[in-house]
């Protein structure tokens, strides 16, 4: 089977070395979205995918805006290929695109279709608290995430599983799912997706990263865990990033560390939202929420490096009854 891939981030990068290793798969070459300068020097940074497809040999196209590159839908047909695959790509595909391969365009989307179609499905079921998620192969139509379905693979969610971690397994999983789909393709029957079931995961705005003590602290630990390493709040009025918790709730006790579950108590309103209200040697300061305490396991002073929790309460001396916020 003749595949061009479509893909960008990291995410993209277990399908495509997959794809690369099978016997009966001729990846004929790669579309990726433009490098882009990031650094203090502004150096032109290529994908991830870019990488993976240059050490391979494989032709590499990046077009600004591929819905315009009449020049690339030529050479695209040139080709004469059987598949498109996408996986993350970042940019939509117009119709005529869509309509150059032979056997269509099959999508690897990180959920459970049509749960969180959209940008960011992967953040906003650890968000939501959602306890499985999975990926779905999809033959692409016009919509956003709205073509039949052919493949769909479920995965739990664990306690401690963030955006990071989530997206590994998912990626891993989608790799699996799309050989498995290829290599059934002429005997699958794509399934329509039902329209009353269906979310979507918008894109991530800076205003989602902003930690609310007057919520719960399962709500605290999951906003952390989908935006991590971006979630703040502010300790003496500088930004004080959030980057790993743990919701000492009684919902969670079994599921959180052995050395934690002493420390889960029925939610109290003693101490305002906000307020340190116990320090865990070791592990960190406890942070009063709507709903239970809050263990703040890694954070990350402005200017600073990352550390934990426990050396952030030795750093600035932190005292029980202080506030976030």
């Amino acid at each position: 089977m003749r595949i061009i891939y479509f893909g960008t981030p990291e995410f993209a990068i277990v399908p495509l070395q997959r794809l690369l290793a099978a016997p009966d798969v001729e990846v004929v070459g790669v579309v990726t979205q433009p490098d882009k300068r990031r650094g203090r020097g502004s150096q032109l940074i290529p994908s991830p995918v870019k990488d993976v497809a240059l050490a391979h040999g494989l032709p590499v196209w990046q077009p600004q805006r591929i819905k315009q590159d009449r020049d690339l839908h030529a050479l695209l047909r040139s080709l004469a290929v059987d598949v498109f695959v996408v996986v993350a790509y970042g940019q939509i595909l117009s119709p005529d695109v869509l309509a150059i391969p032979s056997q269509g365009c099959i999508n690897i989307h990180g959920s459970l279709l049509p749960k969180y179609r959209g940008a960011a499905p992967i953040q906003w079921a650890l968000y939501n608290g959602e306890t499985e998620t999975g990926v779905t192969t999809m033959l692409m139509d016009a919509g956003m995430d709205t073509g039949p379905i052919l493949l769909r693979s479920a995965v739990a969610i664990a306690l401690d599983d963030t955006a990071q971690t989530l997206a590994l397994k998912l990626s891993h999983l989608g790799a699996e799912l799309l050989l498995k789909t290829l290599r059934q393709l002429p005997q699958l029957t794509p399934q329509p997706q039902d329209e009353q079931q269906a979310t979507y995961a918008r894109l991530l705005q800076k205003d989602d990263f902003a930690l609310d003590w007057g919520r719960s602290a399962l709500e605290l630990h999951n906003q952390v865990r989908a935006f991590t390493p971006r979630a703040f709040t502010y300790w003496q009025g500088m930004p004080l990033k959030v980057i790993q918790t743990w919701p000492l709730t009684p919902a969670v006790q079994a599921a959180l560390p052995s050395e934690l579950q002493a420390y889960v108590s029925p939610p109290s309103a003693a101490a305002a939202n906000g307020t340190v209200i116990t320090l865990i040697k070791g592990w960190g300061p406890v942070v009063q929420t709507a709903a239970g305490g809050l263990l703040l396991r890694q954070v990350q002073l402005s200017g600073g490096k990352p550390q934990s929790g426990w050396d952030f309460v030795n750093g600035v001396r932190l005292v029980t009854g202080a506030s976030l916020g």
